[in-house]
């Protein structure tokens, strides 16, 4: 199957690719491959009186730091401090680890948890947070979401990443389901459900809406959806194809593919659907934009020079057909998508008989293959550029996967039943 679209018909022919399969309703099943080169060892004492509580505070914090490849779990050996003047330093230096989490839970009055947790550094002895957090029980996993982006933070002093969400397209028996789950798979709820196939999501930068085409009409049509309230507009219901939407970083509007005027060609629209401009100009195929985080470029795919490649063109000015290319090695390089800073992007790159995600230094124009499946697509950035989740085949069957940057770490993220595409990261959420 070919990624790289030379007719629109073929955004069909990847969607049908889903197989039949059961609801999805259960979070996805993780399993992680490899580690880090110089992972952190960390010690999670069980937090006190969680016994009491359905979800284990203790067991998510663990799992996401794991999770990210660049820590070890180290096991406390029976012992069980839950405030830092209780921690006996020499033990935890004996067992190897370098940090310590404890903590505890209490039931208030009123039916919310109060967590209580403090992070210790283990060879100078010093603490490095103290926090508190009360919630209800409803949202224990996105306090310990919290806490393990704040520990993550601290120690690698890199973004954590946790209390993201998801987005991907589940088919499920004759039905396409658009989903959004938590960034380890769990609370996964549907945002919409149609018989005809849901593409190309895409996220607002604030993370309230997500862009994506539906085919629920017959017709391929541009939708923008405020998640909380479902609420949804048709952006771009031109005549003919309507593709591939890609939003600014500012949020005011969003990058298009239409066949308006005959082949696919990029276009601006406002986010309201207003004020569509005219971006690309070629003779070829021009689809699968993306905006630089600055928002003074785009990178997209382009057969304007006889194969599939990656160009970039400044947003400023009008539209003229003259892009830089970016993309050179092989014959094959589609689905680009920028880093968090700017200096990087990722991308798919045919390698021999397999479509693998790839990644590419904008300044040294270097390239690093960091898979070696059959079958990948749909490469998108975490929101701190150090994993990229994709989706891929095993056995037939469309599963989501992430690789870290280095290519170090992977992660297959499955569920029991269905097939599973088009992923998307979603932004980091606001502080608190």
């Amino acid at each position: 199957m070919q990624i790289f679209l030379r007719q629109f018909s073929c955004y069909l022919s990847l969607v049908f690719l889903f197989l039949l399969g059961s609801p999805v309703h259960a979070a996805l099943n993780i399993e992680i491959f490899g580690g880090g080169a110089s992972q952190i060892p960390i010690a999670i004492v069980p937090f006190a009186a969680e016994e009491n509580l359905k979800q284990s505070v203790t067991a998510v914090v663990a799992s996401d730091l794991h999770r990210s490849g660049l820590f070890r779990l180290v096991d406390p050996g029976g012992l069980a401090p839950h405030e830092p003047r209780d921690i006996v330093y020499p033990n935890w230096q004996m067992l190897g680890a370098n940090a310590v989490v404890v903590g505890s839970t209490r039931v208030l009055s009123n039916g919310q948890v109060e967590v209580r947790y403090s992070l210790m550094d283990v060879v100078s002895q010093e603490l490095l947070i103290s926090d508190r957090e009360t919630v209800s029980t409803k949202y224990l996993r996105a306090a310990a979401h919290r806490m393990a982006d704040n520990i993550y933070e601290k120690l690698t002093g890199d973004v954590g990443v946790f209390s993201t969400r998801i987005a991907y397209v589940v088919k499920q028996g004759k039905k396409y389901a658009l989903q959004i789950a938590d960034a380890d798979g769990f609370n996964a709820r549907t945002a919409i459900e149609y018989t005809q196939p849901i593409i190309s999501l895409a996220w607002s930068p604030d993370g309230t809406k997500i862009a994506y085409v539906s085919f629920e009409n017959k017709k391929p049509v541009i939708h923008v959806q405020t998640l909380a309230t479902g609420a949804r507009k048709a952006i771009a219901k031109f005549k003919g194809s309507n593709s591939a939407p890609a939003w600014s970083p500012d949020g005011k509007r969003l990058a298009v593919v239409l066949s308006i005027r005959g082949g696919s060609q990029i276009y601006l629209i406002n986010a309201d659907g207003s004020g569509l401009k005219r971006f690309s100009r070629s003779s070829g195929i021009d689809t699968e934009p993306n905006f630089s985080p600055d928002g003074q470029s785009i990178i997209f795919t382009s057969d304007r020079g006889g194969s599939p490649q990656i160009y970039r063109m400044p947003v400023t000015g009008t539209a003229s057909g003259v892009a830089e290319r970016l993309t050179f090695e092989g014959d094959y390089n589609v689905s680009p998508q920028y880093r968090h800073d700017g200096k990087s992007f990722t991308f798919i790159h045919r390698n021999g008989s397999r479509f693998n995600v790839a990644v590419q230094d904008l300044e040294t124009r270097q390239v690093q293959l960091l898979t070696d499946s059959r079958f990948d697509e749909s490469p998108s950035f975490a929101p701190n550029g150090k994993i990229i989740l994709y989706a891929t085949e095993i056995k037939g069957r469309g599963i989501l996967a992430a690789v870290s940057s280095d290519g170090r770490t992977r992660q297959r993220l499955s569920a029991q039943t269905g097939d599973i595409r088009e992923p998307a990261w979603g932004p980091l959420p606001k502080r608190r």
